[in-house]
């Protein structure tokens, strides 16, 4: 990772480490929330802001196991759709979601840098995978992509589920936010959240 005052340029390493960072963004808000409402229902993607986030941790190992081609690891999230021998799924707090997080996130970057190398496998080599029952073949380089803007989808989903348990102030999680955060400095952690209100009829007392 890059200091304060050292900005990255590589769009690939700048989608996986703004990936990193506003998810664990949005897990650090989920704090805030109660136990209940950390896994309330709704009409929106997943369901909850604990199954949400806890399927974007988990595509993050599958794809790191898609990746280096090896079998996958028992899915953390559900349903695991025939996605590997067993399931690791139970209940976890934003903490515990966290600690999956970090090594997950890091296994990411260390396979964008390791195919990057010469005589490494290469960003442009291709793999077979199995997504619902349909077979697709990408590139190394799509498939690290594709886990970025992967996560992007559900972070916006997260957002609309914490404005509806009554989250009032929102973090900004664009990329901008995220240099300006990490990387030069220019602004201080969380410190930019949109005040944003959840319908009358959906506020908490």
């Amino acid at each position: 990772m890059n200091g304060p005052g050292r900005s990255s340029a590589d769009p690939l390493d700048i989608l996986l480490r703004h990936d990193h960072w506003g998810t664990r963004r949005v897990l650090e808000v989920c704090r805030e929330v109660t136990p209940a409402q950390f896994q309330q229902r709704f009409d929106i993607g997943l369901g909850s802001l604990h199954e949400t986030l806890t399927h974007v941790i988990g595509a993050m190992r599958r794809w790191a196991d898609r990746l280096t081609q090896r079998p996958l690891r028992p899915a953390i999230d559900q349903p695991p759709r025939g996605l590997g021998p067993g399931q690791d799924y139970r209940v976890r707090t934003p903490d515990e979601l966290l600690e999956l997080l970090n090594p997950a996130a890091v296994e990411l970057a260390s396979l964008a840098d390791e195919f990057r190398r010469p005589g490494s496998a290469g960003l442009d080599s291709e793999i077979e995978i199995a997504l619902d029952g349909t077979r697709y073949r990408v590139t190394r380089g799509a498939g690290l992509v594709h886990v970025a803007t992967h996560g992007t989808h559900h972070r916006a989903q997260c957002l609309n589920m914490l404005r509806r348990v009554g989250v009032g102030r929102l973090p900004e999680l664009t990329v901008v936010d995220w240099q300006a955060e990490v990387e030069t400095g220019q602004i201080e952690p969380s410190a930019r959240r949109n005040v944003l209100q959840a319908p009358a009829h959906e506020r908490t007392s």
